[in-house]
């Protein structure tokens, strides 16, 4: 039973009883292929001292016979490391599509055809010593059973696996960007689930804005999140410091002393930056009035809300409470959010020249101060 020699083979180690290539190779290597199912007694399947033009693998997988479809090469205990590129060039040469490296205790087991480097192409990284016997029995059994490997599904399992990985991997280097995103632009629903978050701790309830200039001031990303290796034993990037864009970048005018949007060359002048939205939305609605209407029809406005729609209900779905109070009616008979930051406030307005087919910050100028 694999997970007897498992057992017997962590004893082993533990005890020193493996001191050299040689009997990791025997005692470990061979005897756990054994158990996999694998003929050790058949040469031309288990390739001892595998030959390739002047080098030679520790072994050689083969299916059929003498085909190898799996180098294995085998170091002294602790020192595995650094031997990734000898046994790439062997798995290169003849096209091999799995390559194991191990010292008997610490198992790794590489893609060599698929992308990245030497860590970014291995699958899996087992230590037999420190992992649960019932994770090393189902890794082990999975890329190197017999039966797994002749058919195939042990390398259509490593692959399924390696992309698996390569997707988490390219997630976990994107999150640093897409929170850097959700910052700068000011995301709704992050702004009101903090807002929301203070609420309950303090009974009081910031407005948007004040939750904008807390994330633009005291949030950053730093670059020295500590490298952890998971489950999979893949090295995953450090986070980059990205930079939070402040609200100058944008493209909205903000002056202190003039708040008011322009219009035709018109200045509209306001009080504040929700007297700015809806002034907008009134006046293109005088231009046109199918202007609301194909507005509402865009199908997407907030992550969970509308911008504008027919009641309050249908601007805040699932929350009464911004229903019943943060919203303005337009004399078109229309419903406009008024739960929004300045950000949001330029984002609607350059959203509704895209409806109205105007340029945004020539033809449309909004200024909602600071």
């Amino acid at each position: 039973m694999l997970q007897k020699h498992i057992e017997d083979i962590q004893s082993g180690i533990k005890a020193g009883r493996y001191g050299n290539e040689a009997s990791v190779s025997q005692g470990i290597i061979l005897r756990l292929l054994q158990a996999l199912g694998w003929p050790t007694y058949e040469t031309h399947v288990v390739c001892p001292e595998y030959s390739l033009e002047g080098r030679r693998v520790d072994f050689a997988l083969c299916h059929p016979a003498s085909k190898p479809i799996a180098f294995i090469e085998v170091k002294q205990i602790g020192q595995s490391s650094g031997a990734e590129r000898q046994l790439f060039e062997y798995a290169f040469h003849i096209g091999v599509p799995l390559a194991i490296l191990t010292d008997g205790q610490e198992w790794n087991f590489f893609l060599p055809a698929e992308r990245g480097d030497y860590t970014e192409r291995r699958v899996y990284k087992l230590d037999i010593v420190e992992r649960e016997i019932s994770e090393s029995v189902a890794r082990l059994e999975r890329y190197l059973s017999y039966e797994q490997v002749s058919s195939g599904q042990a390398i259509a399992a490593a692959r399924e696996d390696y992309k698996n990985i390569s997707r988490n991997r390219q997630m976990f280097a994107s999150l640093p960007e897409a929170w850097s995103k959700l910052v700068s632009e000011e995301d709704d629903l992050l702004l009101e689930i903090l807002a929301d978050k203070v609420e309950s701790l303090c009974g009081f309830k910031p407005d948007l804005d004040a939750v904008a200039k807390f994330l633009r001031e005291q949030v950053s990303l730093r670059g020295d999140v500590q490298e952890r290796t998971p489950s999979s034993q893949i090295l995953r990037p450090a986070l980059t410091q990205i930079s939070i864009p402040q609200k100058s970048e944008r493209k909205a005018v903000r002056n202190v002393h003039q708040v008011g949007f322009t219009l035709d060359g018109k200045f509209h002048q306001c009080r504040n930056g929700l007297e700015v939205l809806v002034g907008v939305f009134e006046a293109l609605t005088s231009r046109d009035a199918s202007f609301p209407e194909r507005f509402a029809a865009r199908p997407k406005h907030g992550r969970k809300r509308r911008y504008l729609a027919k009641s309050p209900n249908e601007l805040y779905p699932g929350r009464p409470d911004l229903a019943a109070s943060h919203f303005a009616k337009l004399s078109s008979g229309w419903f406009i959010g008024t739960n929004v930051s300045k950000a949001q406030i330029e984002r609607i307005t350059e959203i509704a020249c895209e409806v109205a087919r105007l340029r945004f910050g020539s033809q449309l100028n909004v200024s909602i101060g600071e």
